[in-house]
């Protein structure tokens, strides 16, 4: 007796198969910043002024105000007060996050409009801070530290 054997097979999606997201090409500019093991995913909409990280506004995820001034400085510096921020950012510190959210925003400034690039260039708000902490290695107490040497 004999069993049959189906084979399922699943077709590879093509482009009528993916869905569209929320908001369609063209209403935001998506850009990404980093620093340390930060990161943040910065959208940029045309807009009242509204900033929001994770789903709260920037004063109160934020809680120092040299924080919400970083991440906010480059807006700022170049007076754009008609867009709309949203962020998504995630590890490291707080303040680690504010330095990858003003990353991020520069970052989309210029992917809206790159004739403020040489501005934010001279600003170093385009400069990724590459400094990450240095891993720990085995025989050792830190990265660097080593146990206490005892002559006897």
């Amino acid at each position: 007796m004999a069993t049959a054997t189906t084979i399922h097979y699943k077709e590879p999606a093509t482009e009528t198969h993916k869905k569209e997201g929320p908001a369609k090409k063209g209403r935001y500019t998506e850009a990404v910043g980093r620093r340390k093991t930060s990161v943040a995913r910065v959208r940029l909409m045309p807009g009242s002024g509204k900033f929001t990280v994770n789903g709260k506004d920037a004063k109160a995820y934020f809680t120092l105000p040299r924080l919400v001034q970083a991440a906010k400085s480059p807006l700022e510096q170049l007076q754009l007060t008609d867009f709309d921020v949203s962020v998504k950012v995630s590890g490291g510190g707080i303040h680690a996050q504010a330095d990858a959210v003003r990353l991020g925003i520069s970052r989309a400034i210029i992917l809206k409009d790159p004739a403020w690039k040489p501005r934010l260039r001279t600003m170093g708000f385009l400069t990724r801070d590459s400094r990450m902490v240095e891993r720990k290695k085995y025989g050792k107490l830190g990265a660097r530290r080593s146990p206490q040497w005892a002559k006897r």
